[in-house]
């Protein structure tokens, strides 16, 4: 009975982080999707995630990591895939809507719940699965699929939410040996090295226009503006990284995904701020389902 309580209470806890990395990751996408008009995609992940690095790494001069650490391997795929997802997703953001990138993005649970089924064994009981399949329904309501032609960034927008997905997964994997700021530290550090690999490669190679958004020509912003939102962007993304990182490490894989839609609610409130129109009644419909979604996720 014991044993059953503390498990509860961790996927609580898990649920409770997701939630708020949900809604900073909200906040950073209309961000980026302000900042996509002075700067590329591939310009956007390097700045966020260098200023990254350099609070990981203080916070963890502050106060030393004491796991023990191992499968370098994982810890260094986690970065890899982290860093695709990031790419995918900040560059659709700067090409389509910015609800439809971040739906696209928000089929990361599915994958996420699936290669946890096939990986890590994972059983998902009824009311987890219901709860799966009612947050998906309502992503398709917000996002009025209609209107969703998939197109070539429509389809990077969902490679991405794989990426992501794959991401995730390995946190699972290396949750017991690796501090959670270490794994953080994985993400935004190849997020930090391949841009600049790319920014290099840029000239020297000519690719196809399809890739062209990998290789960009670097240019260092001098607007005020522009470095001040890069700078929020790196503080609530790190924040936003790690409260994710710990609701994987202490939920189910599937369930916790299931709470990242609330993602989609929250970018609604952000686009109508940055001037998007009020949501109509399907939208609502949406975000209510997605709600319901969370509630059947505490029978879970």
């Amino acid at each position: 009975m014991r044993q059953r309580v503390h498990s509860l209470n961790g996927i609580d806890r898990g649920i409770l982080f997701m939630l708020s990395s949900a809604f900073i990751s909200a906040l950073n996408g209309a961000i980026a999707k302000v900042l996509g008009e002075d700067l590329s995609a591939l310009e956007i992940v390097f700045f966020r995630n260098i200023i990254g690095v350099l609070i990981i790494l203080a916070t963890i001069r502050h106060t030393p990591t004491t796991l023990p650490g191992g499968k370098i391997h994982l810890l260094l795929l986690r970065g890899v895939f982290g860093f695709a997802a990031m790419i995918l997703f900040f560059y659709t953001i700067t090409e389509i809507p910015l609800g439809e990138a971040i739906t696209l993005n928000k089929t990361s649970p599915l994958f996420v719940a699936i290669l946890a089924f096939f990986l890590m064994n994972e059983r998902l009981n009824v009311y987890s699965v219901t709860a799966l399949f009612v947050g998906f329904a309502g992503v398709v309501f917000i996002a009025k699929p209609s209107g969703m032609v998939m197109g070539y960034e429509h389809f990077l927008g969902l490679l991405g939410g794989f990426f992501a997905a794959c991401a995730y997964a390995t946190i699972k994997r290396i949750r017991d040996i690796y501090d959670a700021r270490l794994i953080v530290l994985s993400f935004v550090g190849m997020g930090s090295l391949l841009p600049l690999i790319l920014f290099i490669s840029a000239l020297f190679v000519k690719p196809p226009e399809a890739l062209a958004f990998l290789f960009p020509h670097f240019t260092l912003p001098f607007s005020m503006k522009v470095w001040l939102l890069i700078l929020l962007m790196a503080l609530i993304s790190t924040l936003s990284q790690w409260l994710l990182t710990k609701a994987y490490s202490l939920g189910k894989a599937g369930v916790v995904g299931a709470v990242s839609y609330t993602n989609i609610p929250f970018a609604v409130g952000f686009g109508v701020m940055l001037g998007d129109p009020v949501p109509d009644l399907w939208v609502w419909v949406g975000i209510a389902m997605i709600v319901g979604a969370g509630l059947l996720l505490k029978k879970g």
